[in-house]
């Protein structure tokens, strides 16, 4: 067997121990901790490390450091002889230290001193403002910009924290500072946003004893993209969402027909004019006409929009103009608005003012559209007037009033001053315009306005009238209409007789058809003649007690009845207050046929026909006695005769027919006696 392996391995661990022998020797003068820490920030002399020597009689050396003066040796304590700071000296400090003694090999050590970082720096940023920039309508969480923070302290964890004053902006988290967009953003409305980024070496809402923090400026401008057309103008603006128009009513004027004016076109509300519609970009317009005409008579400034005349027009009737507004650098951004010329014959004097000036007055308690009187001791409306001399009387009809910049008053149509709103006392100074609506010609005249003080001016009400002249008024229109109500009261009264004069005339005809067979006429041969019915009113009248004494004659046989008497015998209802008189003559040769008294017994509802000349007095309603005055010739061919009561004018012409009537019929009634 080979034992020169073992051999070997012996040898060599013999050697070991020797070495480690002397190792153990060489060390034994002193010993220390050969990595010391220490904090930050300490106190000058601090003591860092403590060699520790192994037996008596060992002293203890610096030989050398890095950097140099850092350290000292107290005796065997390595003491620090500044303050240490780990920003400063980040990597490990060495010191050299040799142990000697008399009679022994030194020991060398090498110490190496780590400083200890500790919180002690607060964080800050590079600047204390930032810019960033934005465009309008960028899409929420969109990144805008990347902004950090540095903490000299290399372990820290820095925290951040935006501040923005609508929360326009917000972190993507708390720990990346990445601005991101949190609402969606209008030039028109927001034109910069300036906001606080903070940070802290803390987590936020930590209660740790020792934080730092740090804050800087950001601004954010808004930058207004081209998303909007040209507007022209005026406009009225219109916002819907995101999204905002402005709306444009178009343009108005006149040309003289067969005239070409010089210059550019007065037009209303104003030139033509376009702007923008981001009024942060401000592009440059032009115009155009959208109609392509071979002889056109206008032409549109490219550059300003003024419209002139190249010939005069022909025509009469309006003329409708189409104008374009388009961005110059980028024609894809247009608008349209209409231009509506009117011709009119050219007028050779405008309309004026009667007065250059007027001077009117109202209450302040007044109201609203009362009328601005003359005077303070009148309730006369104020009126303005105006003429024009291109009209021989001066009248124009197609003239207008209008109040020039005031609001507190506004004029009719006819001239009259109204206040639109309640107005305090004091003196309005007002500018009237009046103007042709046909060519828009006009002038002007001052009024001035006495705003009194409540009370001391009669309230006009509707039409300039006090409160005290209405109340007048409503008296008067009482009485009036309290005799009103008299009046047709006596007219229905009237009315009420006359209705009863037309019934009586309803008989009187029915007693004509009668005696005369009926539908058919009168027989022939045979004549009527009725003059008059007699008022019965009072049953004790004259008329009526010789009615019954003709007929108490005639039954009794001491009269002699003709044929044409005994037709007089029949009775027609009247109605009892007629004042109709009626006189009726008849002579024939033959008795009437009395069948058609008997189909008249019934008209229209009336009772039937009873015999009138009875002996007993009838006060029955519908009744009336009915004579003849003399009998009559048949040649003589007179007709029945009624005359109906026309009122209290003919009151005494019937009494005097009355009374000649009761007269002859005593007279025939004595006649008749003596022959008897």
């Amino acid at each position: 067997m080979d034992l020169r392996p073992k051999e070997s391995s012996a040898l060599f661990f013999l050697l070991v121990i020797f070495t480690l022998g002397k190792f153990s020797e060489a060390q034994s003068l002193c010993s220390a901790n050969l990595a010391s820490v220490i904090q930050e920030n300490n106190a000058i002399k601090d003591i860092v490390t403590i060699i520790t020597p192994s037996t008596a009689g060992v002293t203890a050396t610096i030989t050398s450091q890095v950097p140099e003066g850092l350290f000292s040796l107290d005796g065997f304590n390595l003491i620090a002889e500044t303050v240490l700071d780990f920003e400063t000296f980040e990597t490990p400090h060495e010191v050299n230290v040799e142990c000697t003694k008399d009679g022994s090999t030194s020991t060398r050590l090498t110490l190496r001193i780590i400083v200890e970082d500790v919180n002690d720096n607060p964080p800050a940023f590079a600047e204390s403002q930032y810019s960033l920039s934005v465009d309008e309508l960028t899409k929420v969480d969109t990144s805008v910009g990347l902004i950090t923070a540095t903490d000299p302290d290399k372990g820290d964890t820095l925290y951040y924290r935006l501040e923005s004053p609508e929360d326009e902006f917000g972190l993507l988290t708390s720990f990346n500072p990445n601005i991101v967009v949190k609402k969606i953003l209008d030039y028109d409305k927001v034109k910069k946003v300036t906001m606080t980024l903070y940070v802290q070496d803390t987590q936020i809402g930590s209660s740790a004893g020792v934080s730092h923090t740090a804050s800087t400026t950001i601004e954010v401008n808004i930058l207004d993209i081209d998303n909007r057309p040209p507007w022209f103008q005026p406009c009225t603006e219109v916002e819907f969402a995101t999204s905002k128009a402005c709306m444009n009513s178009g343009y108005e004027g006149t040309v003289n027909l067969n005239e070409q004016e010089t210059g550019p076109l007065s037009l209303k509300p104003g030139p033509v004019t376009a702007i923008d519609g981001d009024k942060g970009r401000n592009e440059a317009i032009s115009y155009t006409f959208l109609e392509k005409i071979d002889d056109p008579i206008f032409q549109i400034n490219i550059d300003t929009g003024s419209i002139t005349m190249l010939k005069p027009v022909g025509e009469a009737g309006p003329i409708v103009l189409t104008v374009m507004a388009f961005q110059r650098e980028n024609p894809d951004q247009f608008a349209t608005t209409t231009v509506i010329l009117k011709v009119v014959i050219s007028s050779n004097h405008p309309p004026k003012f009667v007065n250059p000036s007027y001077e009117g007055f109202i209450s302040e308690d007044a109201g609203v559209d009362s009328l601005v009187l003359e005077s303070k001791t009148s309730n006369r409306p104020l009126r303005v007037q105006a003429t024009d001399e291109d009209f021989s009387n001066g009248y124009n009809p197609d003239i207008k009033f209008e109040v020039v910049g005031g609001t507190d008053f506004s004029i009719t149509p006819e001239g009259f001053i109204l206040m639109a709103k309640t107005v305090s006392p004091g003196t309005v100074n007002l500018q009237m315009r009046v103007f042709d609506t046909n060519n828009d010609e006009s002038s002007t005249a001052s009024l001035m306005v006495e705003v009194t003080p409540g009370g001391q001016q009669g309230t006009v009400v509707g039409g300039g009238y006090s409160a005290g002249e209405m109340a007048a008024v409503g008296a008067s229109l009482a009485v009036v209409l309290v005799l009103c109500l008299v009046g047709i009261g006596v007219m229905a009264h009237r009315i009420k007789g006359h209705n009863a004069d037309w019934k009586k005339l309803s008989e009187a005809s029915i007693f004509r058809s009668s005696l005369g067979g009926g539908s058919g006429g009168p027989k022939e041969g045979m004549q009527y003649s009725n003059e008059g019915f007699q008022n019965d009113g009072d049953s004790g009248s004259v008329n009526s007690k010789l009615a019954a004494h003709l007929e108490s004659k005639l039954e009794s046989g001491l009269i002699r009845e003709t044929p044409q008497e005994n037709m007089t015998r029949s009775a027609v209802p009247v109605p009892h207050t007629s004042r109709t008189s009626a006189r009726t003559s008849a002579s024939t040769s033959a008795p009437p046929d009395t069948s058609s008294l008997a189909d008249s017994e019934t008209v229209d509802g009336e009772k039937e026909v009873k015999p009138i000349l009875t002996k007993e007095r009838r006060n029955e309603e519908g009744y009336k006695a009915v004579w003849f005055k003399t009998d009559i010739d048949p040649n003589t061919k007179e007709d029945v005769v009624i005359i109906p009561d026309t009122g209290e004018a003919d009151g005494d012409q019937e009494e005097d027919d009355d009374s000649e009537d009761e007269d002859n019929l005593r007279t025939d009634m004595d006649s008749e006696d003596d022959e008897i």
